[in-house]
């Protein structure tokens, strides 16, 4: 989804479940009372022991409507209420969908996809706050997450898990060494690049290997000409924090440019594609749906 989207939703969603919450407490403990009232002052009127006449049993039905009516406001949000709680639920602690903004992830990731975050993989978090209140498990080396960038706390992005705490990166010429181990990657295939991109503005082509991460194999993607940030660098991953990149290496801001991620700024785990979509014009495709690798 739009930054612009998710921001409604981080803050919107738990607004409207607070205030449609709140009415409905209210009203449970002040108003419903007195139209309780009301609706027994009109059992009362039109009790009778006979068996009423047709016009008495429409004016007794539209007294009765008359005294149980709800506002508009009240009405409403009883209704929206459980729904509202439902969503706020589901996308706080278990999960949320996301859609990829940016070519940062290209090949696994393209822009327009559609994809789900697991939201307890790496520990349930207080919603807004983000502070974790009961830990499961420890992002892993090769897994894809969604996170807070330390540059922009409040803008969700996604990149791969490159670095655990306490590990040497380095990253020489377009190839990955962890605590000064080679991570060997395997050439596929050579392809153009993407329009406008930073490869191309080197006049290089574009090579997509499998990178093996530990057990984890993906498909990651270089510029033959290596970038700025792709040419040499070394760093040490602090206790409590995470080294990520981006599996389009020469087009990506990530780790190598702000920093590492530190643990409290974990969103959760991408798990699915489950949708591709370009622009709202366009006709939504299922063709990549799967599993992240």
């Amino acid at each position: 989804m739009t930054e612009t989207l998710a921001k409604i939703l981080m803050y919107g969603l738990p607004f409207a479940v607070l205030f449609t919450g709140l009415v409905w407490l209210v009203d449970s403990l002040f108003f419903a009372k007195h139209r309780k009232a009301k609706v027994a002052a009109v059992e009362k009127k039109f009790a009778v022991t006979e068996k009423r006449s047709e016009a008495e049993q429409k004016s007794y039905e539209a007294a009765l409507m008359a005294a149980s009516a709800e506002p508009a406001l009240i009405e409403n949000s009883k209704s929206f209420f459980p729904v509202l709680f439902f969503v706020f639920f589901i996308r706080s602690f278990l999960f949320e969908p996301f859609q990829i903004p940016s070519g940062s992830m290209i090949p696994t990731l393209k822009v327009g996809d559609f994809i789900l975050v697991n939201k307890f993989t790496y520990g349930i978090r207080m919603p807004i706050l983000n502070s974790e209140i009961i830990p499961v498990n420890k992002p892993q080396r090769g897994e894809v997450m969604v996170f807070y960038p330390p540059h922009q706390p409040k803008v969700s992005f996604i990149k791969r898990v490159i670095g655990l705490p306490g590990d040497e990166i380095r990253y020489t010429n377009n190839v990955l060494y962890v605590n000064g181990v080679e991570i060997k990657q395997v050439e596929l295939f050579k392809k153009v690049p993407e329009l406008y991109s930073p490869c191309m503005s080197y006049g290089s082509q574009l090579t997509v290997a499998d990178e093996a991460l530990g057990d984890k194999v993906h498909q990651m993607q270089k510029c033959d000409v290596p970038g700025e940030t792709s040419r040499n660098g070394t760093w040490i991953v602090p206790e409590g924090h995470y080294f990520m990149m981006g599996d389009n290496r020469d087009n990506s801001q990530d780790s190598r440019v702000w920093g590492t991620v530190p643990e409290q700024n974990i969103i959760g785990k991408a798990i699915l594609v489950w949708m591709h979509w370009d622009e709202f014009w366009s006709v939504p495709s299922f063709k990549t749906v799967g599993k992240i690798q």
